[in-house]
């Protein structure tokens, strides 16, 4: 058991909560797990304590001692299970046990159920923020999808109407297409850089100017100091692609597409502008 003095200092055992959101983010049989055991057995001064998600995979701080019998006990019977000086508290989220908190040592049963509404909050926490990130990550993709094939089809028409009155301004744009290709439809991993990113805007821009005409201008500036920052990438093309279709395309007289990156205090800031008819 810890002196007293240590288990009783506000300000480490702040300290320690703070950070078991952080140990418990990817739950309880992630990889900090261990870290959140030893944290829990500092706030309460046991000898140690466990941590088990619902298949029974245990994770220790101190001495584990035997825990199976009292552990089993706890996720069958859904209940608080003892076992000499072990104690089994089933941790809930949803309604259904997500796992075990074991303590070795004393403890009084109104901190216990503290300790336990905590790990669940917890928990919950770093579901919630996994749900947010897959949603992200998940409108990212529909962002992504949202590339119209439209397009392409009128740029490989436009390519081909070329290939007899200017056969040397179609193979510029095929060799374009290809550099398009290769960055938009090829697989990607989730970041790229600054630089490549507006460098396929570049590229996309250039097909649309070819589809499109004169009825589209277009203005790239980027700072040289914003292009190794990381992005998610292919996130501009659909943004300047939504531009392009709903400002320029539906404007007689067409319009101009801006698309700026330049470091902003500590930040990277992108913009994509259009003159057209607006939303």
């Amino acid at each position: 058991m810890r002196p007293r003095s240590e288990r009783a200092d506000p300000i480490a055992t702040l300290g320690h909560v703070r950070r078991l959101a952080t140990d418990l983010a990817e739950g309880l049989s992630g990889p900090g797990a261990a870290a959140a055991a030893q944290r829990l057995r500092r706030i309460l001064g046991v000898r140690s304590v466990g941590l088990s998600d619902p298949n029974a995979n245990l994770t220790w701080s101190g001495d584990s001692g035997d825990a199976a019998v009292v552990l089993h006990r706890a996720l069958r019977t859904e209940r608080n299970a003892t076992e000499g000086p072990l104690t089994a508290a089933p941790l809930t989220l949803d309604g259904a046990v997500a796992g075990v908190l074991l303590v070795d040592g004393p403890i009084p049963g109104k901190a216990l159920k503290e300790v336990v509404l905590l790990v669940e909050y917890l928990l919950e926490h770093g579901r919630l923020q996994e749900s947010a990130e897959r949603a992200a990550r998940s409108e990212l993709r529909a962002l992504r999808a949202e590339i119209s094939p439209h397009f392409v089809y009128n740029a490989l028409t436009v390519i081909a109407s070329l290939m007899r009155s200017d056969p040397e301004r179609s193979r510029e744009l095929i060799l374009d297409f290809a550099d398009y290709a290769r960055y938009s439809l090829a697989r990607h991993g989730e970041y790229t850089t600054v630089a490549d990113e507006f460098q396929a805007i570049e590229t996309y821009l250039v097909l649309q100017r070819a589809v499109i005409g004169d009825r589209l201008r277009v203005q790239i500036r980027v700072t040289p100091d914003v292009l190794a920052v990381p992005l998610p990438y292919l996130v501009l093309q659909p943004l300047v692609e939504n531009a392009i279709r709903h400002g320029i395309e539906a404007r007689e007289q067409g319009g101009a597409i801006h698309v700026h990156g330049e470091a902003r205090g500590g930040d990277c800031l992108i913009t994509v502008e259009d003159d057209g008819v607006g939303m």
